[in-house]
């Protein structure tokens, strides 16, 4: 009996020591796992990152598109160099896509917010080469009442991709390409704030002189002088901005400096004073929910002198498309002076805008926009004086005003409230400026476009 207990107590022993040695060769214990949690402060699909008070929200957006008629150039279009024949881009393909992220937290001067927002823009015109295939649109900071980096114009209201999915016709919006800004909001409860911001200059040329028509000029469109001196001061924008249930509305003005260079090709100490062009700006949004679910309309005009850009954010250049033997042009500037040693002072350029748009929800899944405009450029006698002896002689004559409008419409179906299909069609006209006929080419008649937009879009967490 005594050897049957002395061999359990040794076995039992022997099993100890085992276990006590492989116990002790166990990793240490690992630490509890952080979940994410959500984060509902700030909205769906905010998470907060693990062992931080900051809440992340990661998105994007991919988008296909078919146009015809744009004159293979989406950001600008129909009116960009077009001449209209054998070699001319009828039909353009178009994908893009976007990753954002959008991240905040609280502090004691109330939210920190930073945004990013790159992707891929590609435009293909069968060459099978594919342009502009990086993107980079947004990449702001938003603190204590302060925005900085890339965002939009604190100038901007009416939103053209909010009833339109062309963006080449005029409108100050500079919401698709971004732009840079350093600005402060106040806001005095009740929906009113006002914002005021240093921003990237908006700039289109200054001409110190024009090409004299020829035959071949159908070929380049309207050639100038680009004679824009360096960035020297960003421009001063001021807004007014009221917020309600009912919509929004918004007044607004910019200061811009316009800075030439020299009155001769070689660099002397000698060139135009510089000036400061001004843009003065109202907008107006107002909510439809008695005629359908989330109809509105929104519109906004803008007037200036010396600041174009801010009526034709894009297109920013000059205007011209072929029609056979006669074409349509404009000429869009900043200012205009004339070179070579007797120089002249800068004349501002005038022009003026009008957009507007009607949204109306037939159900939750179709929506049709309405939406239209006209945008007006105008120099005085001295400018179109120098425009005109470079473009026809010191004998010819000129008129160098112009106008185009443009009236369009945008059908989706909303498949899924994430995805969507569309088609928008736009017809634009270009009131010509007038010349004369070199050539046999009429330089100056009225031209028009039609351009079919078809697109496929989805969201995931925008």
């Amino acid at each position: 009996m005594k050897m049957v207990k002395s061999l359990l107590l040794g076995g039992a022993a022997g099993l100890l020591a085992v276990a006590g040695a492989q116990a002790a060769d166990l990793p240490v214990k690992a630490k509890p796992v952080q979940y994410v949690k959500i984060c509902s402060l700030y909205g769906a699909g905010f998470y907060y990152m693990p062992g931080t008070d900051t809440c992340l929200k990661v998105g994007g957006w991919v988008r296909a598109e078919y146009i015809y008629g744009g004159n293979g150039n989406l950001a600008w279009g129909w009116a960009n160099g077009n001449v209209n024949n054998r070699t001319t881009n009828n039909s353009t393909f178009r994908a893009r896509g976007y990753i954002t992220a959008d991240a905040r937290e609280q502090t004691e001067y109330g939210t920190l917010r930073s945004y990013l927002a790159v992707g891929v823009n590609t435009n293909d015109v069968g060459a099978n080469t594919a342009s502009n295939t990086f993107s980079a649109n947004r990449a702001f900071i938003q603190f204590a009442g302060f925005t900085a980096g890339i965002a939009q114009s604190f100038y901007d209201f009416y939103s053209v991709p909010a009833s339109s999915f062309w963006g080449a016709f005029p409108a100050s919006d500079t919401g698709d390409p971004g732009w840079m800004v350093m600005a402060y909001t106040a806001q005095f409860g009740n929906g009113l704030s006002a914002s005021i911001s240093a921003e990237e200059r908006r700039d289109t040329t200054i001409v110190s002189a024009a090409t004299a028509f020829t035959a071949a000029t159908a070929g380049a469109g309207v050639a100038t002088t680009n004679s824009q001196g360096g960035f020297q001061s960003p421009d001063l924008v001021g807004n007014l901005r009221l917020d309600q249930a009912w919509g929004s509305a918004q007044v607004m003005a910019a200061a811009h400096e316009v800075n030439g260079t020299y009155y001769t090709a070689a660099p002397t100490a000698n060139g135009p004073s510089d000036k400061w062009g001004y843009v003065v700006g109202a907008g107006l949004k107002l909510n439809a929910p008695m005629i359908g679910p989330g109809d509105y309309f929104q519109a906004q005009v803008n007037y200036t002198n010396g600041a174009p850009r801010y009526v034709f954010m894009t297109p920013n250049s000059n205007w011209f498309k072929a029609t056979g033997a006669n074409f349509g042009f404009g000429m869009l500037a900043d200012s205009v002076y004339a070179g070579g040693t007797q120089g002249s002072s800068q004349d501002l350029t005038t022009a003026w805008g009008f957009n507007a748009a009607y949204d109306h929800s037939w159900n939750h899944q179709w929506k049709t926009s309405l939406y239209g405009g006209y945008a007006a450029v105008s120099y005085n006698a001295t400018a179109n004086g120098v425009l005109c002896t470079g473009e026809v002689g010191a004998t010819g004559t000129c008129n160098n005003d112009w106008s185009t409008y443009w009236i369009g419409s945008r059908t989706q179906w909303n498949v899924t409230k994430n995805l969507y299909v569309g088609v928008d069609v736009m017809y634009s006209k270009l009131k010509s400026a007038t010349a004369t006929t070199v050539g046999g080419v009429a330089y100056g008649n009225d031209v028009d476009n039609v351009g079919v937009r078809f697109r496929v879009h989805r969201d995931f967490y925008p």
